[in-house]
């Protein structure tokens, strides 16, 4: 597979490709505080990446993760209402690596260990704005669909 996914900030939007072919694109929301690279920044990393993992083949739609392992619940508004902190990770986990040195691998800057993910979030979350913790989110039923179309090692290019 020659699948690779082109991530525009600037218009929340995932580009699912095939070599030049556009397959599809998808509206995510990616960091409210905006694209960087540092841990603890809250933002989303630019540059060259893979998806180092895929987690979560066959689970539920709205099926909650924390620490990329299912937790056994299933995301309903009241759950959410009974804990309006929480950062939902739901559906499916695409975990990304990130490829250049001193940009987005290594030290303080490693994607991998800043945990950033593409991942389902509440559908009501989604409103084509920036406003996640730095990772990618998206409509439940688009990330089973994009995760069901890609493989682990596949390319990832975040940009502004």
């Amino acid at each position: 597979m020659s699948r690779s996914l082109d991530i525009c900030i600037a218009n929340q939007q995932l580009t699912l490709r095939d070599h030049d072919r556009v397959l599809k694109s998808y509206s995510v929301s990616t960091a409210k505080n905006g694209p960087g690279q540092l841990k603890g920044s809250e933002c989303t990393p630019t540059g060259r990446h893979r998806i180092r993992a895929k987690i979560g083949a066959g689970a539920p739609i709205n099926s909650v993760f924390i620490a990329r392992r299912l937790t056994g619940e299933i995301y309903t508004p009241q759950l959410s209402a009974a804990q309006p902190q929480r950062d939902w990770i739901l559906s499916r986990i695409l975990w990304l690596g990130g490829l250049e040195s001193g940009h987005n691998r290594y030290r303080e800057v490693d994607t991998t260990w800043r945990y950033i993910y593409i991942h389902g979030c509440p559908d009501q979350l989604m409103q084509g704005v920036p406003a996640s913790h730095g990772c990618i989110r998206m409509h439940n039923a688009d990330v089973i669909e994009l995760f069901d179309n890609v493989e682990a090692g596949c390319p990832v290019f975040i940009h502004e």
